[in-house]
């Protein structure tokens, strides 16, 4: 919006501006795929909690660890897309609760904060009791966490593609599929081959979940309104990102469902880990494409 005071009459001229260009960049996807990464861990330990609890043993700290990284990563890099970073304390000192960027911006810090206190309770304190009781309210907190973010796309002025349900869906899955594929990475010989199936088993199906989805919007996403139908021309056809598309989908949901199912015919553990890096590495892909190609419609 741009407002214009004119001296003679005091009166205030304002104009609707479409903003030129892309205004969420890769600092966005970088900040979803981190969150992904880092609540989908939380959800996958508290899993194994209570499938496995033997097995939580030497897991906590590598998977505490990780998260808490990822999900720094992911508040430094909304920090870096922040127009006015070096005021981001006015979100805390000044909080519009009606924003989801606000709610969200307390509900990650708080996280976070939880998961710095699990961290010094299992290296300094050996208290894994204690550990397990925060690991539950943490668990509860990372379903908002993960889901505010399509709440703030769905805020989106014009952006027909972001429905809140399901961006919803796509983040909850987001979050299990980057998480069971980082579990299996992080796990390793220290996973029973049971849970290796089991978190291989959360890998697969939502991979699944997730491509049905996509397809569906690539298929019948025109339906919505005519602005939907001229973003998918974008990955469709001769679109210039339909090839980036379809590498993702191929990258982050096909080959590891293939590979999850080969893994549990064969019961190879290198198999299962090929399907989880590819998870991991084609999010990142899935959610750019996804994130940008909205973006690209001119809105005047």
């Amino acid at each position: 919006m741009i407002h214009e005071t004119l001296a003679a009459t005091n009166a205030v001229v304002t104009l609707d501006v479409a903003l030129p260009g892309i205004v969420w960049p890769w600092l966005v996807t970088v900040n979803m795929w981190a969150k992904s990464i880092g609540t989908g861990l939380i959800f996958m330990i508290f899993l194994l909690m209570k499938k496995n609890p033997n097995e939580m043993g030497s897991l906590r700290t590598p998977t505490i660890i990780v998260s808490f990284v990822m999900m720094n990563i992911f508040l430094l890099f909304t920090l870096a897309d922040l127009h006015q970073p070096f005021r981001m304390w006015h979100i805390f000192f000044y909080s519009h609760w009606t924003s989801a960027i606000t709610v969200g911006a307390w509900m990650a810090t708080i996280f976070v904060g939880l998961e710095a206190l699990m961290i010094a309770v299992v290296l300094f304190k050996k208290d894994t009791a204690l550990f397990d009781k925060l690991l539950f309210w943490t668990t509860l907190l990372a379903i908002p966490v993960t889901l505010y973010t399509a709440a703030l796309m769905a805020e989106a002025t014009a952006r027909e593609l972001w429905q809140m349900p399901t961006e919803s869906a796509q983040m909850i899955l987001a979050a299990t599929l980057s998480g069971s594929a980082a579990m299996i990475l992080l796990g390793g010989s220290k996973l029973s081959d049971e849970s290796k199936k089991f978190f291989g088993a959360i890998l697969g199906l939502s991979a699944l979940m997730a491509f049905i989805i996509y397809m569906s919007e690539y298929i019948f996403g025109a339906m919505k309104a005519e602005e939907v139908a001229a973003v998918l021309h974008y990955i469709k056809g001769d679109g210039e990102y339909a090839t980036m598309f379809w590498i993702g989908q191929w990258v982050a949901y096909i080959l590891p469902m293939t590979l999850v199912v080969l893994s549990r015919v064969s019961n190879s553990d290198s198999i299962l880990s090929l399907a989880a890096i590819l998870a991991i590495v084609g999010l990142w892909v899935v959610k750019h494409v996804w994130l940008i190609i909205p973006q690209l419609l001119p809105l005047s």
